[in-house]
């Protein structure tokens, strides 16, 4: 992998709270193109030597910023990371967002070659890199994944298919009607780890994802899952906007790094 250009700032991202890296066309050699990467560093990162669990985001220009939103909304996650923080309620992680190319459809879905493609880059090459160049915990409990909408889809493909990569996930308003709803057909030989956590959510405005919601939580917990590493929620006012997504990141965020799993 050729060695990759980071600045510490840009002046489109000047509105992301926090310590970050902002990695510029990062180019893989599976997907074939290059993107945008933003590192979201912990508020200790830089007075503190030890390492960090991480969670890589897709769609990662709508999660800090809304100057690169697709919506002129972002997700809030520098924000509500910070506060959470600061609340001592969660561990403190790298936050690593990654921006999403034209070939996004295909590139988040597990099933397709494009998909594989992608898949390939974030275990073999960007998480190498992040892994490299930063102080993390390496282990697939310490490592997160997560999106919304074909991202949520992802996610969970990649927590069922990678799960000695990807020991967490959140999947907010996921896609899983997707190829006829295939998704379905294959989580059933998953079994739950004890120590994995698994976060799906949909609002209640979301009509064409709703029942595929439900079905998930049902089936999800019908393999053994249970409250310890299994959330299932269903918000009254969420629709399938980053709007929606931020009021909500905090519930996710709280799940997947609970203070009290350190």
């Amino acid at each position: 992998m050729q060695a990759q250009l980071k600045i510490n700032s840009s002046p489109e991202n000047d509105d992301i709270i926090g310590d970050y890296d902002h990695i510029p066309d990062f180019y893989s050699i599976y997907t074939k193109n290059e993107r945008d990467i933003i590192v979201l560093l912990p508020p200790s990162y830089k007075s503190c030597m030890k390492p960090y669990p991480v969670l890589y985001i897709h769609d990662g220009q709508n999660v800090f910023n809304p100057k690169t939103s697709f919506t002129g909304f972002d997700w809030k996650v520098d924000e509500t990371f910070r506060r959470l923080i600061v609340s001592n309620l969660i561990r403190e992680v790298i936050v690593v967002a990654i921006y999403n190319t034209r070939n996004r459809i295909d590139e988040y879905n597990l099933d397709t070659s494009k998909g594989k493609s992608y898949s390939h880059f974030l275990i073999y090459e960007l998480k190498n890199y992040i892994d490299e160049q930063y102080r993390t915990l390496t282990g697939s409990y310490d490592t997160a994944t997560m999106g919304s909408s074909m991202g949520g889809l992802f996610s969970f493909q990649l927590f069922i298919n990678y799960p000695s990569v990807f020991g967490k996930a959140a999947c907010m308003s996921s896609s899983f009607w997707v190829d006829d709803r295939k998704i379905f057909t294959k989580i059933t030989d998953h079994k739950p780890r004890e120590k994995s956590r698994l976060y799906i959510d949909c609002g209640l405005h979301e009509k064409e994802l709703l029942t595929d919601t439900k079905q998930m939580c049902r089936i999800i917990k019908n393999i053994g899952y249970d409250k310890k590493n299994f959330k299932c929620y269903f918000d009254e006012n969420g629709k399938h906007n980053e709007s929606s997504w931020a009021k909500r990141v905090h519930i996710p965020l709280s799940f997947l790094f609970s203070i009290n799993d350190e």
